[in-house]
């Protein structure tokens, strides 16, 4: 069976205008009713950088888990970052925005690699005695386009080193859409052959146009987890001035029931999350 998370935090964070707290809670809640396996609630980061997520705090105070209840995640980039998860008495994953590319850690954490690196040991010392599971994701690599080095070797590198630290769970990012099919195709082969034991999923930013090649093309090679936002908003704020959306939940939807793959997603609840973000926020759909 496939899993499925459902991103609330990319699919808000690069909106410029601010959304209410209220807004933010209601579809939030209308997601938690539709099935998804996780849903990322939100970011404890600095909010002069994503000034969108300041109030994750206040929407998980105020959200309702169902019986049986999604895993609840948030990105965290420091300790401040887990405190604050503990403190919400809800999280159970928690996520760091990692890239084998050193121009994005730059422009998304202000780091460098060994940094980088060193933060997520001292991160996942500091939540052990909670219990949280980590989720690392690998942004750019799917390819790189800020013009640093690139390769299936500096990739498989960079794994190694995240596998050593204990992390099973590590999505590769496509934040700006450049990976063909055939690229992620023989990426996740590769990959999914030399680590047996890492959960690869997919954090892909896309046109609509180009979805069910790339969903195709990662099935294929054997992932099994999909990250997604209802009607294919987002966009990541610190990697170019113009956002590509997320992977809309009903591409993914539509590959499975075209595919009779069962994904346990309640379609009348989302098809109810989706009259809501219209309702709420207007979102103006990838091209």
């Amino acid at each position: 069976m496939i899993k499925i998370t459902e991103t609330v935090r990319d699919a808000l964070q690069g909106i410029d205008r601010w959304i209410p707290t209220s807004s933010k809670t209601a579809y939030t809640q209308s997601l938690l009713k539709a099935g998804f396996s996780i849903v990322d609630c939100g970011s404890f980061v600095s909010p002069k950088v994503v000034a969108q997520m300041s109030d994750t705090a206040e929407v998980l105070a105020h959200i309702s888990l169902p019986d049986p209840a999604p895993r609840i995640m948030v990105l965290v980039v420091n300790s401040q970052g887990i405190d604050k998860a503990v403190s919400s008495g809800k999280v159970n994953m928690l996520s760091f925005p990692y890239s084998i590319s050193p121009t994005f850690l730059k422009r998304n954490l202000n780091t460098d690699k060994k940094q980088a690196l060193s933060l997520i040991q001292e991160l996942i010392k500091k939540s052990l005695p909670y219990q949280f599971e980590w989720v690392v994701y690998l942004s750019m690599g799917l390819g790189n386009p800020y013009g640093d080095e690139w390769s299936m070797q500096l990739l498989m590198d960079e794994i190694a080193i995240l596998y050593e630290s204990g992390l099973r769970n590590l999505p590769l990012s496509d934040i700006l859409g450049i990976a063909n099919p055939d690229l992620i195709y023989n990426v996740y082969v590769t990959l999914i052959d030399a680590f047996p034991e890492i959960d690869f999923g997919l954090h892909l930013h896309t046109k609509p146009s180009e979805s069910q090649s790339k969903i195709e093309a990662a099935w294929e090679a054997g992932v099994r987890s999909y990250e997604t936002a209802l009607n294919g908003m987002g966009g990541c704020p610190t990697a170019a001035n113009e956002l590509l959306g997320n992977l809309n939940s009903w591409e993914l939807i539509t590959f499975c029931n075209t595919r009779n793959i069962p994904h346990g997603i309640n379609e009348t609840a989302l098809l109810e999350a989706g009259e809501l973000v219209r309702s709420i926020f207007n979102p103006t759909k990838p091209s």
